[in-house]
């Protein structure tokens, strides 16, 4: 275990330096900037701006002095919002994540149970309709969706607010700060709940299917093990060992925010940050948040790695 985790350390930092430069050069070579896409700068003042920001060096210049900030921790001055990329990231980032860390619980505990009982009912009206409604859920935009229920339980029957995550002009702290921040991430948290729920339930459901059918399943229940241990505990770990490749796609899914959801719900996070930086031409935040979530992608790549073998003792990491 041990030397496979140096071996694939070894490897992230060669692929992460690839892809930053990879990532740095696509930005550097796209047309425009925020400072030459700013009407309000006369020409001295853009050509002087450029040459604080050193947008006037050669590439490869340009990129040594971006990693060597990188590796201390600074990621560039977004140029839009005046700040530090890393103070943005602070700032909104941690947003994200519980928005996206409560959906993702929500998610993987209704999709498991529903899963399991749906593979346990085979062909009856439960999974029939769990089928359909599945199908249903993932075939509607998450928009549609979003503003379906803005519309009924917030502007109808006015349970929950519509949008953002405090009231205007609230000044709640303690218990009063946090019930309000629950309240304002009900309908958000529901909507990417729907959206992820139905693939993943597929997902459990087949495996359950199919490991159902295995001879130590038959094998369990002739030994008189009660229904619900043979399926939660024989047949539902090994069911999910598949599933544990998908983590390393929620640990960059958990800070690279919603785009969609957040901007419907006009939630502070990352994800409506880096939209907005988009309209704007903000380069130095758009590169420092690319290669955040590169590397959180190779992270949790190395992650699902070890877990399937914590998982799975036969599985042997080489």
């Amino acid at each position: 275990m041990g030397t496979f985790i140096t071996k694939r350390l070894l490897y992230t930092i060669l692929i992460l330096l690839a892809a930053s430069l990879l990532i740095f050069s696509l930005y550097a070579w796209t047309p425009g900037d925020f400072i030459t896409g700013n009407i309000k700068l006369t020409p001295e003042r853009k050509a002087e701006l450029r040459e604080i920001y050193g947008l006037n060096k050669p590439l490869l210049e340009r990129y040594g002095i971006w990693m060597k900030h990188a590796l201390h921790g600074d990621f560039g001055y977004s140029m839009a919002q005046q700040k530090p990329v890393f103070t943005l990231f602070n700032q909104y980032i941690w947003n994200s994540f519980l928005l996206a860390a409560v959906s993702t619980f929500f998610t993987w505990l209704i999709a498991v149970i529903i899963g399991v009982v749906a593979a346990y009912r085979q062909y009856s009206w439960f999974d029939t309709l769990v089928m359909v409604v599945i199908f249903a859920a993932m075939s509607l935009p998450s928009f549609f969706i979003g503003l379906f229920l803005i519309k009924i339980l917030a502007v109808d029957w006015k349970w929950l607010p519509p949008g953002g995550m405090l009231t205007t002009g609230s000044n709640a702290t303690g218990m009063a700060y946090a019930e309000e921040v629950v309240r304002h991430m009900a309908l958000p948290v529901i909507v990417m709940t729907l959206l992820g729920i139905g693939s993943l339930t597929r997902y459990i459901r087949g495996n359950m299917i199919d490991v159902m059918k295995q001879d130590y399943i038959r094998t369990a229940r002739a030994k008189g093990l009660k229904e619900r241990q043979v399926l939660f505990t024989h047949a539902l770990r090994n069911a999910l060992l598949p599933a544990i490749t998908l983590v390393g796609f929620e640990l960059p899914a958990l800070f690279g925010g919603s785009l969609i959801i957040e901007k419907i719900f006009n939630w502070p996070g990352i994800g409506q940050l880096y939209m907005q930086s988009f309209g704007l031409r903000d380069y130095p935040l758009l590169m420092g948040f690319t290669v955040l979530i590169a590397i959180l992608t190779v992270i949790g790549t190395m992650l699902s790695d070890i877990l399937y073998r914590v998982a799975d003792p036969r599985v042997r990491l080489q």
